[in-house]
């Protein structure tokens, strides 16, 4: 199939056809954490409160989560020019509509909208790469592929800073229209279809039970810092979610095409990896929301001082993240894995430790060492993750890595403001709303802290498994 294709194809029209949705994904992953910069500002703006504000960010990671998971059914159905096409047109749309945003509500409406087309787009430039380039160049690709994926959040804070410093908010999403023209262009002209269409009805009834899965947990978290955790309205978010778990896992298992193959669950070392790769997803957008706002608020920086803070990070998260697949293929995937995910558990540790004593350097240097774990180990626990399945089921594991990813950022974000929120809530003197917010951010940095723990010895303990069980045999 390989050989098919790339001699139907060229190898140029293949980059261009990679090289246009992975504008598209860049610049949906930018946006994904950017504005956790101008949280502060849009706080002042709009009048509204930390749990409110971050709904920018978690319902853009929601409607991306709701719709990844039905990527494999859209890939049978409808040629991939026409998804993608479908996909930047959307994101196009609500790209225009926060550009001019006056009010909060709308900003959040353009939010959704570029969620659906960013849901829409994730898969398609892996899709392209797995059918269309041949099986010597896959390594790259694929590398090149994860990069786009990691580095847009890594390097999203530092140009939000950069840009609402030097004009104002609103150019983050200016700025990215003529990428995304380029992106449609190149797209249209490039996008290739080799595999054959294989249509099936569309299992609504199933696919339901996915909004209100993700919706009622992720309202359920949020409903703690404004009503708390006993009141009416958190349970019934918490309700409405375990409705949906269940109603997913029930009706799914029993078709004969299931939206996503839960079988693959019964693998305990592929449910490890996830496991381990949901947790340091949610420290890593937990972190893209903490630390802008305790430089902004408690350190008195600005927005572009706390977006520098972050560079340092992201350049050597991309880099590691791009050597990440060489680093298993020298070593095998036990020691970067091991490694990485022991790295990130002691940066967490130096947060921790020295919240009431950050410093400008200690966050740049602290962030950098938590950004060397991250791609060190990140991209390793999932395609290890994936290659412990049977072939068959490799598709139902990806689908499962980038749901993971997005969901677990929607969650991390949530549990974080709203324990910064907890704590703010009462007196609002500037010096009272500073020093609680440090203390939230010092109890979100102990969370946080448990949550790599527990991921770090989750794969220790996952991989001497596995050594040992291979020199057994």
């Amino acid at each position: 199939m390989c050989m098919a294709s790339s001699q139907k194809h060229s190898t140029t029209q293949i980059l261009l056809a990679v090289l246009a949705t992975g504008i598209m994904i860049f610049c949906g992953m930018v946006i994904e954490t950017s504005m956790n910069i101008v949280f502060p500002t849009l706080m002042k703006e709009f009048h509204i409160k930390t749990s409110t504000v971050q709904w920018m960010t978690t319902s853009y990671l929601l409607i991306v989560s709701i719709i990844v998971p039905i990527s494999a059914y859209l890939k049978k159905q409808f040629k991939t020019k026409h998804l993608f096409i479908f996909a930047i047109t959307f994101f196009i749309i609500g790209v225009s509509i926060d550009s001019f945003a006056t009010d909060f509500t709308f900003l959040l409406v353009g939010r959704i909208i570029q969620g659906i087309g960013t849901g829409v787009a994730l898969p398609l430039m892996f899709n392209i790469i797995i059918d269309e380039v041949p099986s010597e160049k896959m390594g790259i690709m694929m590398a090149v592929g994860t990069l786009v994926t990691a580095v847009g959040p890594a390097l999203g804070p530092t140009l939000g800073g950069i840009i609402s410093s030097a004009l104002n908010w609103h150019y983050i999403f200016i700025f990215l229209l003529p990428l995304l023209v380029i992106a449609f262009i190149l797209g249209v002209f490039t996008i290739p279809q080799s595999k054959p269409l294989s249509k099936h009805p569309f299992d609504l009834r199933t696919f339901i039970f996915i909004p209100l899965m993700f919706t009622g947990f992720i309202l359920a978290l949020s409903q703690i810092s404004i009503h708390g955790i006993i009141s009416w309205q958190f349970a019934l978010a918490l309700i409405v979610g375990l409705i949906g778990l269940i109603g997913f896992i029930s009706r799914n298992n029993r078709q004969a095409r299931p939206l996503l193959n839960l079988a693959i669950f019964k693998n305990n070392k592929f449910s490890a990896h996830v496991m381990s790769f949901l947790l340091i997803q949610m420290t890593l957008l937990g972190l893209g929301f903490l630390l802008p706002n305790l430089s902004q608020i408690v350190l008195g920086k600005s927005a572009l001082i706390a977006a520098l803070q972050l560079l340092l990070g992201a350049i050597i998260g991309a880099i590691f993240t791009l050597l990440s697949g060489r680093i298993l293929d020298e070593f095998g995937a036990n020691k970067p894995i091991k490694t990485g995910t022991l790295i990130v558990f002691f940066a967490l540790c130096l947060f921790t430790i020295n919240t009431t004593h950050l410093t400008n350097t200690s966050i740049i240097t602290f962030y950098a060492i938590f950004m060397l774990g991250v791609g060190t180990g990140l991209a390793n626990i999932m395609t290890n993750g994936i290659n412990l399945l049977p072939a068959n089921q490799q598709a139902d594991g990806n689908a499962t890595f980038n749901v993971t990813q997005q969901f677990a950022g929607a969650v991390g974000t949530t549990v974080c403001s709203t324990i910064v929120a907890l704590f703010q809530a009462g007196p609002t003197t500037s010096k009272v709303y500073v020093s609680t917010t440090q203390l939230g951010t010092g109890v979100a940095f102990i969370i946080l802290t448990i949550l790599t723990g527990l991921s770090c010895l989750n794969m220790w303990l996952n991989l001497r498994k596995n050594s040992q069980q291979t020199t057994h045999h």
